[in-house]
């Protein structure tokens, strides 16, 4: 074989691995489990911003009751693991299922954790990302149902790229200011809620049994 002929055939190989889709979640112990009630735990955070967990929970009952599922109160959740001296998300996460089915008697355990949450100051530009990670876990049995990912940036939709340089530092100095006072990245973990919890996307969860597409996915 020739130096050319070898060279096609090499780029034509990486070509096909690089456009590989996603492997097919296996979605077998999810559908057998049949979850009707989820418990969303307060999240672990990596990320540096106090408000991450307080921002990401509060928005992640929205996209699972729209899913189809009884999401059980998450003020009433937080008080409850007050009362019982448990203040930590890690603390909370190290639970038992069992101890958390016997208090809650949901069905399914939402665990999710942080990996970013913030504002970073670019050169020309104060970005806002969010991303997070969670597993759904069968309180009854202690399986893993399903595991996802969420990510969003304030950045998806913006474009300076035809204002001045100086217009742009100025700009990008004043909006760092402002997303700090704001939590700018509030918003942006609601898009990761979503992304990550919306049921009917490729990988996604399961449509519950109070949603009427319930089963046919």
């Amino acid at each position: 074989m020739s130096k050319s002929l070898f060279a096609v055939g090499l780029v034509s190989l990486l070509a096909a691995c690089a456009v590989q889709p996603p492997k097919q979640v296996d979605y077998t112990a999810f559908k057998n489990s049949k979850p009707h009630s989820i418990l969303v735990l307060p999240p672990v955070s990596e990320a540096t911003d106090v408000n991450a967990g307080n921002g990401v929970l509060a928005q992640v009952t929205y996209p699972l009751a729209e899913a189809g599922y009884y999401v059980l109160p998450v003020s009433l959740v937080s008080e409850t693991f007050k009362q019982n001296g448990l203040t930590t998300a890690n603390d909370i996460h190290a639970v038992a299922p069992a101890k958390l089915r016997q208090i809650f008697g949901a069905d399914a355990a939402l665990y999710i954790d942080i990996n970013k949450y913030g504002v970073s100051y670019q050169v020309f530009d104060s970005v806002a990302t969010v991303s997070v990670t969670a597993r759904l876990v069968d309180l009854r049995n202690n399986t893993e149902l399903w595991t996802g990912t969420g990510y969003a940036s304030s950045a998806e939709n913006d474009n300076n790229n035809n204002n001045g340089l100086l217009v742009q530092l100025i700009a990008a100095a004043i909006k760092q200011v402002v997303n700090k006072v704001s939590d700018a990245a509030y918003p942006v973990a609601g898009v990761a809620d979503q992304r990550l919890l919306e049921a009917g996307r490729f990988n996604g969860i399961l449509y519950g049994p109070r949603s009427p597409k319930y089963g046919t996915d």
